[in-house]
């Protein structure tokens, strides 16, 4: 055998070893991926809370482009009934012209002077030949009028189609965190699944037993708590606007948490708040980052019910003040509207609508 026919054979070999390795060490990595060991209950539990508190952080991200979005939809609006009024402004000059274009062309085909001396009626030929020039002038004016009502309606639709693309790579920006929204979800999901059945269970019946304990903290139809010695219960009383925004955020206490909702029975953080402030005849825009700057900033000594709280550096959770150090909250995905403690996160500021 030659030298060169034995090192061809020899590559050959090598790189079915190679192969064979490369494969089995995916297939470890995957084993192993797969094999990775099962969480403590106290584990998942914690697991599963950084991932959804990951998603609502991508959901109030996704809530702070819909400001940016509305507005350039509003103004892509605005430029479609521009472009619709210019293109009938364009059109009525051309008809204008092609009016014009006419009346002169009925004069053109001789010259003044021999229409002047074949016409039987001088007089009315001569009213008819200022005529004529009358035309040219407008035509010539209309020609003007022309050029500047189409260069007006150019300018409307480059500036139509530079914000149509804005508009499109902001609704890309918010579905791609919509994504992250749904990915941190499936990821949390995907942690419970490697629970035992009895595990997944127990956590079930827990989150329904705080939905429960949630709604019977909602306010009476007289506006009072089931059970004013209960600390986790106590309101403290509000008037005016601020009472009334409490007053429904309360009664929206055990509802679910979801994502762009705020109302009439799920809401997510700044949904909550936008909702409950509405009801008592104020403003406000869906998204936390935008809340903290529709009020008035009021620091932590001078917080009273209604206030809005907000958390996390930059800004990414929102609730609302109810007194004694408490809010109510939309407070993430998989978890009841409920009351906590504003020491409950990081906490970052403070504002009061209205």
């Amino acid at each position: 055998m030659s030298i060169g026919r034995i090192n061809r054979t020899r590559g050959i070999a090598l790189a079915a070893i190679t192969s064979t390795a490369v494969v089995a060490s995916v297939l470890f990595v995957q084993g192993a991926a797969d094999a990775d060991p099962k969480p403590t209950l106290t584990q998942a539990k914690a697991q599963v809370a950084a991932l959804q508190h990951k998603a609502e952080q991508a959901g109030e991200s996704a809530n702070d482009l819909r400001g940016q979005i509305k507005a350039s939809t509003d103004r892509v609006k605005a430029l479609q009934t521009g472009i619709k009024k210019q293109q009938t402004q364009v059109d009525a000059v051309k008809r204008q012209i092609g009016s014009l274009a006419v009346a002169g062309y009925q004069t053109s085909g001789m010259t003044t002077t021999a229409q002047l001396l074949l016409s039987t009626n001088p007089d009315q030929f001569l009213s008819q030949a200022s005529t004529a020039q009358a035309y040219a002038g407008q035509q010539n004016s209309a020609l003007r009028r022309f050029q500047a009502a189409q260069g007006k309606l150019t300018d409307l639709q480059a500036s139509e189609q530079a914000e149509l693309a804005a508009l499109q790579a902001v609704q890309a920006k918010q579905d791609a965190l919509k994504k992250q929204i749904q990915t941190n979800l499936d990821a949390a999901e995907k942690v419970l699944s490697k629970l035992s059945d009895e595990e997944r269970a127990r956590i079930q019946a827990e989150n329904e037993q705080e939905a429960e304990e949630a709604r019977e903290q909602r306010p009476t139809r007289s506006g009072r708590m089931d059970d004013e010695d209960d600390e986790d219960k106590t309101v403290v009383p509000a008037s005016g606007r601020a009472g009334v925004a409490v007053q429904y955020a309360m009664a929206q206490l055990g509802d679910s948490y979801v994502w762009g909702a705020e109302g009439p029975s799920s809401f997510d953080c700044s949904g909550l708040t936008k909702a409950a402030w509405a009801r008592a005849g104020v403003s406000l825009s869906h998204s936390s980052r935008a809340q903290i700057n529709e009020g008035r900033r009021v620091s932590r000594g001078q917080l009273q019910p209604g206030d809005l709280v907000f958390f996390y550096s930059p800004i990414s959770h929102v609730g609302m003040y109810i007194g004694n150090g408490r809010m109510v909250h939309a407070s993430r995905p998989g978890k009841p509207v409920k009351t906590d403690s504003i020491d409950s996160m990081p906490y970052s500021g403070a504002v009061r609508p209205g």
